[in-house]
Order: structure tokens, then sequence, then C-alpha cells
């Protein structure tokens, strides 16, 4: 049986809509970031910070123990950088001590660690290695693990999760060479065909593909009688006839990372395979993601805390002008800037990783906007230890240590932590994402005064629950509790913490205002002024990170653990972001986004192609996207097992 070949055509509505059927519709618990963005500064969902249960710490502080020895002892992270490979006894080893299945339940072979602990494992491994880190991630946090523990049949976790724990690599298989964060155009299919469906089609950027055993695919199923159809996800074994890897993918960082270029042709897989109902996959996707997330979170912060500790022993070592560099102020700035966001982000991550645990709390805006903040600010730390080490900064650490000295690998920091802001979903797209998110309870409400479609009595209608919402609504972001001198009081200690989020609640209840007015000036072209609402979020994070760093302070200062300092460096964050925080309030109106809107015109049309004029481009030959029409593979395939 031939599957479709054609590649799907959809319009831009149509494409909307089908990323808007596979979102979670519901909002079944609290969220504080939601509320954040209503203008509702729920401080009781957050404080007293939650901790996790004293057996899940035991387990966890157990496992950390074994995998600390395990980076100390056998992961040689520059024979990684220098071969751009993984060693297969450094996989084995991790085979061994269980570290395929730290999130998978004990019931099944796995460790059973929470989300924190998992968490705290990924950053420790990826401080020893980023792409040892990243192949755990892949395998757990997005792979075949996750969407089964939270879809798969009974059946399914029996078969696959023991496989999972201890011996299989997994991967996930989403983007296809012309589909990236638009998935209705979607093109490998599935194809009913008795007990079976058979898969057709090319998926690019396959982390762990390369060496993976299992796989989970999102393929296209088409309708028909008895068969919704729809995107499906499907467990596939990589040793199944039609499955080749093409193409082990090389890029600026993370060089030991396998990454590839999957083509399936003619690939029979089992009905029983599937997961959930077909149509469901976009809807596993996304869900996995929300905590599956978090793992880029935990390679920043594992990043921050490196630079700092570089920061600090290189700028008291280093002298320029009789002094320790880091006694200049410009040097100074930098080392307080990745001091405090590091403290920001470990915040960020614990606070949401726990949240995640106890799950009394809906955390997808949570989770995605750790992603986005720490993906960003984890960037810009690494630039900064550049720039604080110089030249050699940019000088590898194999450079380094050949003329004699420290093999600091700074640069290599700088270029593994870049992909972190492209990686499941690009910062653009997560500004678009949380912006959904947070103005959910206004399109509930309004959303068909301004949707063209509507008749104009289900416009009416709109218009008078609209009525009754903001009726109440409104007056609530005229004053709060953050006018109120000693509101917060339990956060007032040696540094005054009170004050900054008394100003995260004048800020939020600022933020929904703000919304609120853009909604009723934009209406309909809302969806449009991407540039207002990537601004908007970028506001949202600050204030629940400054939220996370005042009540981890307050949780470090009642265990009597490093309290005072925890109070200090949150107070700087807390000042850095409020800065950020009115520059942003400022360019929600005061920007160029109309002036860059007729530039690029200009650009894509032509105006400006004398600009280009008098150099060499060094690109080479081919198509900008590479054909991935179906059919069977003509390469090699470079598929490898780890015993």
């Amino acid at each position: 049986m031939s599957a479709p070949s054609s590649k799907p055509t959809v319009t831009e509505r149509e494409a909307r809509q089908v990323a808007e059927a596979a979102r979670e519709q519901d909002w079944r618990k609290p969220s504080f970031a939601k509320e954040l963005f209503l203008g509702r500064f729920r401080l009781d969902l957050i404080h007293p910070h939650p901790l996790p249960a004293a057996e899940d710490s035991r387990r966890g502080e157990e496992f950390l123990a074994k995998l600390r020895v395990f980076c100390e002892t056998r992961i040689d992270a520059a024979r990684i950088e220098r071969e751009a490979r993984i060693p297969d006894e450094v996989i084995s080893g991790l085979k061994e001590i269980g570290a395929l299945g730290m999130k998978i339940d004990t019931k099944y072979g796995g460790l059973g660690l929470t989300q924190v602990y998992y968490n705290k494992a990924l950053a420790l491994a990826g401080s020893a290695c980023p792409a040892v880190g990243v192949l755990l991630s892949a395998h757990q946090s997005i792979g075949v693990p996750q969407p089964l523990k939270l879809f798969g049949t009974d059946e399914q976790k029996a078969e696959f999760l023991p496989r999972c724990a201890r011996t299989a690599i997994s991967a996930f298989l989403l983007t296809e060479p012309d589909v990236g964060s638009d998935p209705a155009r979607l093109a490998t299919s599935a194809v009913p065909d008795g007990d079976s469906y058979v898969l057709d089609g090319v998926k690019l950027w396959t982390t762990n593909g390369v060496i993976a055993d299992l796989l989970v695919v999102m393929a296209r199923v088409p309708k028909s009688e008895g068969h919704k159809g729809g995107i499906t996800a499907f467990v596939v074994e990589t040793d199944s006839p039609g499955i080749t890897v093409e193409n082990r993918n090389a890029f600026m960082g993370l060089r030991g990372i396998e990454n590839g270029v999957t083509r399936f042709h003619q690939v029979r897989v089992p009905a029983a395979n599937r997961i959930g109902p077909e149509g469901a996959g976009l809807k596993i996707a996304l869900t996995t993601l929300n905590t599956g997330r978090l793992s880029l979170p935990a390679s920043c912060v594992a990043a921050g805390k490196w630079c700092l500790k570089i920061a600090r022993e290189w700028s008291a070592a280093r002298e320029q002008w009789g002094r320790p560099i880091a006694e200049h102020e410009a040097v100074g700035a930098k080392i307080s800037f990745i001091a405090a966001t590091t403290f920001a982000l470990e915040a960020v991550l614990d606070l949401s990783s726990q949240m995640a645990d106890e799950d009394r709390n809906d955390i997808r805006i949570e989770g995605a906007l750790a992603k986005l903040f720490s993906s960003e600010m984890g960037w810009l730390m690494a630039d900064e230890l550049v720039q604080i080490r110089g030249g050699r900064g940019f000088e590898t650490a194999e450079s380094l240590a050949a003329r004699g000295e420290r093999a600091v690998p700074a640069e290599q920091v700088l270029r593994d932590l870049r992909i972190n802001r492209i990686f499941e979903g690009s910062t653009e797209i997560m500004h678009l994402l949380i912006a959904r998110e947070a103005v959910d309870a206004h399109l509930k409400v309004a959303g068909d005064l301004i949707d063209p479609d509507k008749s104009l009595q289900d416009k009416a209608k709109a218009g008078a629950n609209a009525g009754v919402f903001y009726a109440k609504w409104l007056p609530k972001l005229v004053a709060g509790s953050g006018q109120l001198p000693g509101t917060y009081g339990e956060f007032r200690h040696d540094v005054d913490l009170s004050r900054h989020l008394r100003y995260v609640e004048r800020g939020a209840r600022k933020l929904a205002r703000s919304t609120f007015y853009a909604m009723s000036r934009w209406q309909g072209r809302m969806e449009t002024k991407q540039g207002f609402l990537g601004r908007i979020v970028d506001i949202g994070a600050e204030l629940f990170a400054m939220s996370a760093v005042c009540v981890r302070a307050e949780l470090l200062r009642t265990q009597g653990d490093h309290g005072r300092e925890a109070y200090q460096l949150a107070d700087a964050f807390c000042e850095q972001s409020r800065i950020r925080v009115e520059e942003l309030f400022g360019r929600l109106w005061t920007n160029t986004d109309a002036l860059d809107h007729k530039v690029v015109k200009g650009v894509m049309g032509g105006a400006y192609t004398w600009l280009e004029e008098g150099i060499v481009d060094p690109s080479g030959e081919g198509p900008w996207i590479a054909d991935a029409s179906d059919g069977p593979s003509k390469v090699e395939n470079v598929h490898r097992t780890i015993n």
C-alpha cells in the first residue's frame, strides 16, 4: 500500500485551528502564572515554597551522589568535544547506574525520581558534558517514557518502560525538513492497513535518533471509514524494516549529540503501538512538553553555576591597573549579573519542578516561562563570561591547554547554550504560545467579538458576556495590596524583599491593564502584534522570576541555609529585573514595530539589494530545504546500536 506523497497545504487560519485544537482547553487546577497575567498576584499558590517528601529527597540525593562519581570519573568532556561523540562505554555506564530510568516508575525498573531531582541530575550531568545532559533529557523528557507515562496503556507501559529504564534509548520525532513550529503541514503519513499502520516520511533533527532503539513518531493518519484520522503518535522500533538514518547532523555546539535525519519507507507499525486515539498526537506532544521543557532550564542553571565559578576564580587571579579585575566596576557588574541571575534561574526551576511534582497546580505557563526566561538569560550569562575572560574567552580550551594555561571551555559553553533559544520551541514561538495562554480568559468571554466568522447574534451574545466579566474584573486592576506599605511583611529582614513583591503585585495589574487596552485597540489584529505580545510575555517572565527568588530566599532563611546571602542575591536580581521590566513597559507603546514592518517589506521586495553589494557569499550550492519526498532511502544507514 502506498502512502499519499503530496504535502498538506493549509491556510494560516487552518494552521491556527490545528494548533488551537491541540491545546488543553480547560483550566482544572489553579495557575500562579495565569493569575499573574490576569492582574491577580496569588502569592498563596507558591508560598510557603513547596518541598519534596523526605523519602523522595533521600532517594534523589542517593542517586545524585552516584551520578556525581560517574561524572567525575567516567566522563571526559574534552574527548567528547574533540571527537564529537559520546563514547559507547559512557552511554553503557549511564545505563548501568540507571540514568536512563530516572523518571520511570520503580515498578517498571526505573528510579522513580521526582521532577525536582530529575532536573538536579540533568544539571549535574550537563555540567560534566552538556551533550550527556541532552542525551538523557531527549530520552526521558520527550522520548518514549514521558508520553507513555501520561497517555500509554498498561500494556504499552509494561512492554516498553522496562526497556527504556535500562537498555533502550528513545527519541522524539516531530520536526520535518519543511515543518517546524507549524504542525498543520506535517507530511509524514500513517496509513491504516489491517491491524497495522504503514509509515512514510522524513523526520529532521531527531536528537538521539542515530542511536535510538525506540522512537515516538508523529504522523498524519488519513481520514477514512472507521478512522478519525489526524496527527497521531506511535511507538516505533528502530530496527523495523524501512527505517534509515540518512545523516548524522553536526552543529556549532553540543557536538556529541546523536542527532540525525530519519526516513520511513513503508514501515509497518502495529496498531497496538499507537499512543492514545487517532488525532491526539499534537495534544500528546504539547502535554509532554509542559514538563519536558523544564530540562532546558536545568542545563541553563548548570551553566550559570559554572559561569559564576569561573568568573569568580578568574577575576580574582587576573589583575589590571594594579587591582584584580573584579574590583573594576565594569567587570563587577557582570559578575553581579551572573550571580543574581543564576540564583533566579535555580529559583524558577526548583519552584516549577516542585509544583509539577505536587500536581495541584497547572504549570503549563510556568514551564514555558521557565524555558523562555532561562534560555535567554543563560545565553547572556555565558556571553558575559566570555567578555570577562577576554581573549581567553574566545580561545578554545584545547588551545589554552596547549600553551600551558587552564583549559577553560568558555567559548564552548556559549556555543552549547545557543540552541536552548531554539530547542523545544524557539523564543519567538514561546512568546506566541505563552501569550495565547495568557489571554485565554479574555478569548473565552470576548473571543467571538473579534472572530470574523461569527454571526451578529454570536457577537451580541459575546458582548453581553464580556460586559459582565469586565465589569467585575477591571475595577480590581485599579488598586491592590501592592500599594500598602506593610504588605508581605514576612519578607522584610536584614534586606527588605517585601517591596519587590509589592512591585510584582502592581506590575501584574499594570500588565493586565495593558493587555486589555491592546485587545480593545487592535481586536482581531491582536495576534499580528507579535512584538507587543513578546514584550507582554517577557514582563510576565520577569515578574514570575522575581516572585520565585523572593519565595526561595525566604525558604532558605527559614531553613538556616545561607538565608542572609540568599536575601542579598534576591534583592540584587529584583533590582536588575525591575529595570528590565520598566524598559519593557515603556516599549509596549514606544517602539519601532511599524517602522520595522516597512523596512522588512522593502528588504523582501528587493528595495535594498544594493546594500548587499561588495561581499562574497561563501555559502554552498543546493536548495534551502532538502527534498523529503516519500520513497526508499538512497544512502547508507548510519544508525548504530549501543550495546
